[in-house]
């Protein structure tokens, strides 16, 4: 294998079965990789071994990845840690992870906030004078949508905004109910209330910017077998 430079590699970790598994990757394609782009494991890899400690130098043992994955094939192995494992982040790619969210609460806050005043828009480099001045640190673990609350709350003290919120009502079936819990935690959840048969209904106050994303979030889940009805808007 042609591999990429030790030096810039980063660790990605699988627990599997008990296990940890690491491996040396090239931070930048290895999430390349993981979201399908076209990127060969010879540019991501910069070790051809699976460690159990890469710190420590020590190897997993053959009997264990034959045990766990059904092969000691480095390369079929290294591509299920990159798949389902966790990816050491560079300073580099938190930081344009962080700017990427900035850009986009800035673009929501700008399609679904009013000045509370005039009943304007605010431009966006209001918005984004007013997140400096507030001294708002993003989150890059956290979603973009996930961070709005928070915010305008900062930055409200600074500039007068309003934002236009939605009440959905949302009702899931049993098989995706749990999963889809998840999701609606992400947001304001008023209200919830586990049926008899094992299905959710919940009631979610989300601002109406992100109803779009919020609805594909449920639909990806639930294949399409999710009901949502507007209660309020305002």
């Amino acid at each position: 294998m042609n591999m990429v430079d030790v030096d810039r590699a980063v660790i990605a970790r699988l627990k599997k079965q008990e296990n940890v598994f690491e491996i040396l990757v090239d931070c930048d394609r290895a999430l390349e990789y993981r979201a399908g782009k076209n990127v060969s494991l010879d540019d991501v890899v910069a070790v051809d071994h699976i460690f159990k400690d890469v710190k420590k130098g020590e190897r997993a043992s053959d009997n264990v990845l034959k045990s766990v994955f059904g092969t000691e094939d480095p390369t079929e192995i290294a591509k299920v840690i990159i798949k389902e494992g966790e990816i050491q982040l560079t300073a580099a790619h938190r930081e344009k992870i962080r700017e990427e969210k900035r850009r986009r609460i800035i673009e929501i806050i700008h399609r679904n906030a009013i000045d509370s005043k005039t009943g304007l828009p605010h431009p966006p480099q209001r918005i984004e004078n007013a997140m400096n001045e507030a001294k708002v640190h993003i989150d890059e673990n956290k979603s973009a949508e996930e961070q709005i609350d928070d915010i305008l709350k900062k930055i409200r003290v600074i500039i007068p905004i309003k934002f236009e919120v939605r009440e959905l009502a949302v009702k899931i079936p049993n098989k995706y109910a749990g999963q889809s819990y998840g999701i609606l935690k992400r947001y304001k959840l008023l209200r919830d209330e586990w049926q008899n048969d094992g299905s959710l209904v919940a009631v979610v106050e989300i601002p109406a910017g992100i109803q779009d994303e919020f609805m594909g979030q449920l639909n990806k889940i639930t294949h399409g077998d999710v009901e949502i009805r507007i209660l309020k808007a305002d």
